[in-house]
């Protein structure tokens, strides 16, 4: 099924308006800074790639670019797991009385007046229609609105769902603020008005409180959100918030707040943050404000703070701010690059690699499996860097863990069977140290459980 628009359009639409933004942004920035920027992205662009963080194709690199969802590789799948996971965790543990909801992502029955829908449609069942002759041109507009209103709706954000569940949500709160919903998601926001929107892993919380409070709380989520997006940071000042000017508020919205990142080309949003009144949850409930009144010292109709995040756009952010190009110089005193994802250690996608080192290979390949069934089983991600059958420098393989953003390369040699040592180096210090067999998991688990916790 498809939602008709003409891509090509878009995409050509969003390059230029693109294009003009960064001109604006980046007008007295040096040429030299510039090209430099450039030269980053395409850095991180190109390790994206070849480290399985997305999947090749210019147009899944382009969608990467433009913070949508794309066809991310194992590596980037296991980095957008993490986040949404950690993401959930925040949410939910740091304010009492956030309940997790799951709506649905297209339905024919929502109740809505269809005005800026999106709706999916089967690209054959249109083609049959245009391509009757015998109609004419309003006969022909006629059936695709026929079509149109008998095809299932598409959402363009998590916060409809969220109004239609505040009244069976009363019960478990026994009618009382504050209170939210939490969800995540696959949207497809209206952009630029091209009317052909892609998809975007959405998170939202919508928190339902009081008139009064309402700035408050959206101060409050404000100074959350970005506490969390600076915690895993490398550098936490490319992430900083702005108020949203009143004429690029949405209808309902009295004040808004951006979470952005700076990217080379400039600042993008990562997270919206609204203060919407109570017109959005009275419409979606037909104005029936008897089954909307909460007790929060008299009864009143709560007003709503949304928090609505792009997680597609949030995981580049985090790639693009733990990339490091770090210069160094080889054994024959020759100037090279090398390039260092420093991914947060709760983010990284893999923890530990584990390699071989000289000795038998078959006794080392089975203590190397013995130690992958160990991480496994305490939940830790390992790299089975020892099944590897090209033979590869230790050098190479510490220049590949580095843009995987692998903390952790275990050697294990001969030096292991005989006395149960093996060399761990660290991928943000590329210190190497000796370390028994039995304490490599403890190590690593309490590494992460201290990073977690700054």
């Amino acid at each position: 099924m498809l939602n008709h628009c003409v891509r090509r359009a878009f995409t050509l639409k969003t390059s230029q308006s693109r294009t003009a933004a960064n001109l604006r942004l980046n007008r007295g920035r040096c040429s030299a800074s510039w090209s430099e920027d450039l030269d980053e992205v395409r850095t991180l662009l190109q390790l994206c790639l070849d480290r399985h963080y997305i999947s090749r194709g210019q147009a899944n690199a382009e969608l990467f670019r433009r913070g949508m969802s794309c066809s991310y590789g194992p590596l980037g799948m296991e980095l957008r797991r993490n986040l949404l996971e950690q993401w959930w965790l925040s949410v939910t543990r740091s304010t009492a009385q956030v309940f997790g909801i799951n709506t649905l992502s297209s339905s024919k029955d929502r109740e809505t007046d269809g005005v800026g829908q999106l709706r999916m449609v089967e690209s054959e069942n249109l083609k049959q229609i245009l391509e009757q002759q015998e109609l004419s041109k309003d006969q022909i507009i006629q059936e695709v609105q026929m079509l149109l209103q008998r095809s299932p709706s598409v959402r363009t954000n998590l916060l409809q769902g969220a109004l239609e569940q505040f009244v069976p949500s009363l019960e478990l709160v026994n009618t009382k603020l504050p209170f939210g919903l939490a969800e995540t998601g696959l949207c497809f926001p209206s952009s630029d008005g091209s009317g052909c929107p892609a998809e975007v892993t959405q998170t939202s919380v919508v928190w339902f409180c009081s008139p009064r409070t309402s700035s408050q709380w959206l101060d409050h989520w404000t100074r959350q959100r970005l506490k969390w997006w600076r915690k895993f940071a490398l550098s936490p000042s490319d992430f900083s918030s702005c108020d949203i000017p009143e004429e690029e508020l949405v209808v309902a919205a009295s004040r808004g707040v951006r979470i952005t990142y700076n990217f080379p080309w400039g600042q993008e949003p990562l997270e919206t943050l609204c203060s919407r009144g109570d017109a959005e949850l009275l419409q979606t409930h037909k104005g029936a404000r008897s089954k909307l009144q909460c007790r929060n010292g008299r009864k009143t109709v709560p007003h709503v703070v949304s928090v609505t995040g792009n997680m597609d756009r949030g995981l580049m952010a985090f790639l693009s701010n733990s990339l490091q190009l770090l210069k160094r110089e080889d054994g024959k005193q020759r100037l090279q690059q090398r390039k260092v994802l420093k991914l947060h250690p709760v983010l990284a996608p893999v923890k530990v690699a584990l390699d071989l080192g000289r000795g038998a290979t078959m006794e080392l390949r089975q203590v190397c499996e013995g130690l992958l069934q160990e991480f496994m089983e305490a939940k830790i991600s390992a790299w089975p860097g020892y099944l590897e059958t090209m033979p590869t420098s230790m050098e190479q393989l510490n220049a590949k863990y580095d843009e995987m953003g692998v903390l952790f390369t275990v050697v294990i040699s001969e030096n292991t069977l005989e006395s149960g040592l093996l060399q761990v180096r660290s991928r943000d210090t590329t210190i190497k140290e000796t370390m028994h067999i039995s304490e490599i998991k403890n190590f690593v688990s309490r590494y992460i459980s201290a990073a977690e916790k700054i």
